[in-house]
């Protein structure tokens, strides 16, 4: 016997019919002789539609009463899929964030979980039932409830499937796997049986949107088996984990890639100590994040710093600098909201040399100029004009023959 945790997403319970569909999935689960714990988003478009609600009646309501309103979501569909459980034959019973003890800090609208409490889960489990929980939500020191902001029903299952170490945490969505990039872009792109959370971690930084970075993080560290799955066709998924690869390693596992890039430049800054902490540090005190850094000696004790913004703080961001160029006595704020970042990101790229100059070579052969590069470990990013990011992602694909199943040893 398996314990199992399976977490469906908005587009896997939209309607009765969908529910009706997932209650069948976890039936069959329960059957082949696992224990199960389901973790449920609200129904598609359904926390949009509450949001609607608040604004018309406070344009800037309450993170608390938001809160309050935007857990009901996820406690209507467990209500709804205990229903057909029962139907079904299955016992089952719902249950919300704070009734399994789902503890979080203070912070209303993107609570961090502190931990989760396992006596009710056992407790149900031991009885032979299936759990189904509300994601999303937990409960504070003061018992006020919490949501996790963006992607915390992914969260909310993988801190689950740690603290009862699960066998499988199961992430069902609207694709069935995670792809060697978006299909909609490079129709010849692959589904991956398995890829390392390393990787995968890095492809959710860098744009893919298979599943939050938050929940891949949590799954990282507590070594939580993870499979992306299909709730709408069957099918393997993928897997995701530490565990090495039957096949020899590939050197690219996936092309990654984010449209929402802004480049920001300060030039003709002071080259002296501390500059870079000033330039940057009414940028994190309005809670802009930072991606990549760039900084150039000019001469004449000058230098240029370069670093990017998601899109939407762009405007925000060159505001800020302007006054710290001021202060610095530096040149000028310039910057470039029609950018977009590509990465090529595989585990294999750590004992094969050649990487960079065929990811240049082919971008090149393209006439597609490079603005920015950074490099890790396992990835390779670069800035280009947003115009050429399809023709990117599609000659770096082809370049890496990612099209292609790996041979074995």
């Amino acid at each position: 016997m398996a314990l199992i945790v399976q977490k469906y997403g908005g587009t896997s319970v939209a309607n009765v019919d969908r529910i009706k569909i997932v209650a069948k999935k976890v039936k069959a689960c329960k059957d082949a002789g696992n224990d199960v714990v389901v973790v449920l988003s609200a129904m598609a478009g359904e926390t949009n539609r509450m949001i609607a609600l608040a604004k018309e009646l406070n344009v800037a309501p309450s993170s608390r009463e938001m809160d309050v309103l935007l857990s009901t979501g996820e406690q209507t569909t467990i209500a709804l899929l205990s229903m057909a459980l029962h139907h079904l034959g299955v016992d089952a019973v719902s249950m919300t964030g704070d009734q399994i003890r789902l503890n979080t800090d203070d912070t209303h609208a993107k609570a961090r979980i502190l931990n989760v409490e396992t006596d009710n889960l056992k407790k149900h489990l031991k009885l032979g039932q299936v759990v189904v929980v509300a994601g999303f939500q937990g409960r504070n020191a003061a018992n006020e409830i919490t949501t996790l902001g963006r992607g915390g029903s992914d969260t909310s299952a993988v801190a689950v499937a740690a603290v009862l170490k699960a066998d499988e945490c199961q992430i069902y969505t609207d694709v069935d796997g995670v792809y060697t990039t978006d299909p909609r872009v490079e129709p010849n792109a692959r589904r991956l049986e398995r890829i390392t959370f390393e990787e995968m971690l890095e492809m959710s930084s860098l744009g893919a949107k298979v599943l939050q970075i938050r929940a891949v993080e949590f799954a990282g560290k507590y070594n939580v088996p993870l499979r992306v799955l299909s709730s709408f066709k069957e099918g393997g998924g993928t897997l995701i984990s530490y565990e090495e690869n039957e096949m020899e390693s590939p050197i690219i596992s996936g092309i990654a890639f984010n449209q929402e890039e802004a480049r920001i430049t300060i030039s003709g800054v002071p080259d002296k100590p501390s500059v870079a902490a000033q330039i940057l540090s009414p940028i994190g005190a309005a809670n802009i994040d930072v991606d990549m850094i760039v900084q150039n000696t000019v001469g004449q004790g000058k230098t240029d710093f370069t670093f990017t913004v998601h899109r939407e703080d762009y405007q925000q961001a060159k505001h800020l600098l302007k006054a710290v160029c001021a202060s610095l006595n530096a040149d000028a704020v310039q910057g470039n909201d029609e950018i977009a970042k590509v990465s090529v990101v595989g585990v294999g790229m750590w004992n094969h040399p050649g990487v960079a100059e065929t990811m240049f070579k082919a971008l090149g052969d393209e006439g597609i100029n490079i603005h920015q590069i950074a490099t890790s470990e396992i990835k390779i990013s670069v800035l280009v004009d947003a115009k050429y990011l399809e023709l990117a992602v599609r000659t770096l694909h082809h370049a890496f023959n990612l099209a292609e199943e790996p041979c074995e040893k």
